[in-house]
């Protein structure tokens, strides 16, 4: 029984059980290797690779542990914080005190995934037909974390003598009578789609080569395939294997370069989904991330946010969504900070070779009268950036994130990213990263985005400024992790042991920043079947019938031939005014989506408005458009140039093509 039938059953009184349909799946550990079945997520040959991986030839070298400089400068930081922000581990009690409610972090986690049906009684039909709709694309290990949610919000209310959430039979008898339920969506890995068939040598590592100063260097393959929670499963049923004991390695706190094998539908960043698909996404990663932490035993409270006093200045302690917004009006598209973006853009210029940039302290007297020149004259554009220095700069840029009303990585999950330093495997320090970035906000996404993008210029530039990627990150990790609003263990326990943690998930964030903002497959997946589900949800109504009845009808008539073996597809074209039609394409097992793009330059060369595009040394200057993925079972994905448009077509037949102008704000990265 999968995973949502058992979650149904164990809900529903015994007389009226309501069965789920799943696929049978064989044990998920087998030693022998099996072929995997042809997919649109079988690994290419050339699998794609964090770019840093490709450009940042000085981050292969780094020392595998911390010196005493980069501790000193740790404790440094956060005794500077402490000073500076008044902070006080007295304070910070008061705030753990003061957690809500027992039952309280149960219902907000339930809401936030979209089963808030589950526990109102006076909920919307539609609500319980989306309800349903999210279960059937949980695999086991997620739909248990969800009972695991109902049962201790269900102990709670009989602790505080209220009444149970309702019945299952309560919300979904009257449907149950006309039709079934969606058949759940089954990501769990069998010996087929196995994560140990995808190569003969084990994951965790492999030796490419040798570095620079001859050190071996391995690689990981990170599967995005499948769940992270079902990944740490096979894994934990693994470790209790005899054998499995002696086949393990003590993490040596070198970097491994991680390989992401080439899904055929291309790679998903974030910026690439609608934020309707967006919304879906953080409910299905949040729901991942606490099965995932429920597996590891890690111990996570989520805080509530605290009412700080409205700040005097105008641009530090500002909320970031508050200042993104009004910012906006002065330079619109922008998406972080207007501030933050001129003091990362002159630390790039003037600071980014200075030796010790971000170490060495700058002047607490200058820094004040920087604030208060920043606030008069920022955005009249008279501040003159030529009188500041490089230090000063990078201090206010640490003094901008600490003092945000709420901390940078949110209130909500600053706890759950602490908690990552007490994760043995990197890959699953990885993968808890991944879901953790996909859970921000959006501007408090993108302001991440930017920093690490900038620390990691730093750290290539060592040679010059002498700060490798462990002293970047033992500095920043304090102005990240401590925070008024959140108590903090960051300062519990050995001094070494706890600076040395801390640091490793700022260094993880810096180093597999373009891997851990990607939309990983398995998520897609569950997006794309939520769709499809709730495009159904007419079958939970007699009202309906007729609609369905219509719909079936149209569909065959517009449905494509399945035996032509290359199908033609007709791509709309959108490029704002300089054109706008459409053009036919026959696609084949090689088609991809940067082919599409070449063909539609080509012919707007050779067309009457393509004259236009002309550069007066005689060179073409393209517009940059991108091919979006419309309909069908995604409300709006911009496709990776490496998409296969074949098995994008048999993934989403229903789905229209249009070739459109990038966003200003995504072009670019």
């Amino acid at each position: 029984m999968g995973g949502v039938g058992e979650l149904l059953l164990r809900l529903a009184p015994s007389r009226q059980r309501l069965v789920c349909r799943s696929r049978t799946r064989g044990p998920l550990n087998r030693r022998r290797p099996l072929i995997r079945d042809p997919s649109p997520t079988e690994m290419n040959l050339e699998p794609w690779v964090d770019l840093q991986d490709q450009t940042t030839t000085e981050l292969n070298s780094q020392p595998e542990q911390p010196d005493k400089l980069c501790l000193d400068s740790f404790w440094s930081e956060v005794e500077t914080i402490r000073q500076g922000s008044g902070f006080s581990e007295q304070e910070a009690n008061r705030r753990d005190s003061r957690q809500s409610e027992e039952g309280d972090q149960e219902e907000r986690w339930l809401q936030d995934v979209g089963l808030s049906p589950l526990i109102h009684e006076d909920s919307e039909n539609s609500e319980d037909v989306d309800e349903v709709v999210l279960l059937s694309t949980l695999t086991r290990t997620q739909a248990a974390a969800v009972q695991r949610r109902l049962d201790s919000y269900t102990c709670s209310l009989r602790k505080k003598n209220k009444p149970p959430p309702r019945d299952v039979r309560d919300i979904f008898t009257p449907k149950l009578d006309q039709t079934s339920l969606p058949e759940p969506l089954d990501t769990e890995p069998n010996p087929r789609t196995d994560m140990g068939t995808v190569s003969k040598t084990p994951l965790t590592e492999r030796s490419i080569g040798v570095d620079s100063q001859g050190a071996v260097q391995k690689e990981e393959i990170f599967i995005t395939d499948v769940a992270y929670c079902e990944q740490a499963a096979i894994l934990l049923k693994q470790a209790k294997l005899p054998q499995s004991s002696t086949q393990r390695r003590k993490d040596d706190g070198t970097l491994p370069r991680v390989v992401c094998p080439q899904c055929r539908l291309g790679v998903t960043r974030i910026h690439d989904l609608s934020h309707q698909d967006m919304k879906k996404v953080r409910q299905l990663a949040l729901i991942d991330m606490t099965a995932l932490c429920d597996l590891l035993e890690l111990d996570v409270k989520r805080h509530k946010t605290c009412k700080r006093k409205i700040p005097e200045s105008l641009l530090f302690g500002i909320p970031l969504a508050t200042l993104v917004e009004s910012d906006q009006k002065v330079k619109a598209n922008t998406n972080i900070p207007l501030i933050l973006h001129a003091l990362l853009s002159f630390l790039e210029k003037k600071g980014i070779d200075s030796e010790g940039i971000l170490r060495v302290p700058g002047s607490q007297s200058r820094i004040k009268a920087l604030q208060q020149k920043l606030d008069s004259t920022f955005y009249s554009g008279t501040f003159n950036w030529d009188e500041v220095s490089p230090n000063d700069a990078a201090a206010l840029l640490k003094k901008f994130i600490r003092e945000l009303p709420s901390p940078l990585l949110t209130t909500e999950h600053l706890s759950t990213f602490s908690a990552v330093r007490d994760i043995p495997e990197l890959k699953q320090k990885l993968h808890m990263l991944n879901l953790l970035i996909l859970l921000l906000p959006e501007p408090n996404r993108n302001t991440l985005k930017s920093l690490l993008e900038f620390l990691s210029k730093v750290v290539s530039r060592e040679r010059r400024n002498r700060m490798n990627l462990w002293a970047v990150s033992t500095i920043m990790a304090p102005n990240l992790f401590l925070h008024k609003a959140v108590p903090s263990r960051l300062t519990d326990g050995t001094e070494k042991g706890q600076a040395e943690r801390a640091a490793d998930i700022m260094r993880l964030l810096i180093r597999y920043q373009d891997l851990l903002w990607t939309i990983p497959n398995f998520l897609m997946s569950q997006v794309r079947k939520l769709n499809e589900n709730s495009s159904r949800r007419y079958q939970f109504y007699d009202k309906r019938i007729k609609n369905l009845l219509r719909k079936i009808h149209t569909d065959s008539r517009e449905k494509p031939e399945k035996n032509s073996s290359e199908p033609c597809r007709t791509v709309k074209i959108q490029v704002g005014d300089v054109l706008s039609s459409s053009m036919d394409i026959r696609l084949n097992i090689n088609s991809r989506a940067a082919d599409l793009l070449a063909q539609f330059h080509r012919e707007l060369s050779s067309s009457d408005n393509g004259k236009g595009l002309l550069k007066r040394n005689g060179s073409i200057s393209h517009p940059e458009c991108a091919i979006y993925e419309v309909g069908g079972n995604i409300g709006e994905h911009c496709l990776d140039p490496e998409t296969h448009l074949l098995d994008l077509y048999n993934n989403n037949p229903s789905g229209e093509w249009v070739i459109r102008l990038k966003p200003v704000s995504s072009r670019g990265l």
